[in-house]
């Protein structure tokens, strides 16, 4: 008996974004919508030694350590989502300036 996979297609779009000028290292969060059923909120840009990226959202516990929220276990997926958030990031800076 063969196995097959279900493939589904995922469409991505930044709902919101808000970008924080001034804020260090954090640019910017952001709301994401998942295939017009799943939104997402609180997506970090972030910028790094390597340039931007993105953090899903997570929050500190009573013992002080971080606790991811959102979980992506598909690495493909994740640099899907990467891309469109970023390239929405880099058309608001684009706007402001």
């Amino acid at each position: 008996m063969s196995k097959e996979k279900n493939v589904i297609q995922l469409s991505f779009q930044v709902e919101k974004m808000f970008v924080l000028p001034d804020a260090g290292s954090l640019k910017a969060f952001a709301d994401l919508v998942i295939g017009d059923v799943l939104t997402i909120r609180g997506l970090r840009i972030m910028e790094g030694k390597k340039g931007l990226f993105i953090t899903l959202p997570r929050e500190q516990g009573k013992d002080n350590k971080w606790y991811d929220q959102v979980v992506c276990r598909n690495a493909e997926i994740f640099e899907q989502i990467s891309t469109v958030v970023l390239d929405y990031y880099e058309k608001q800076v684009a706007i402001v300036c």
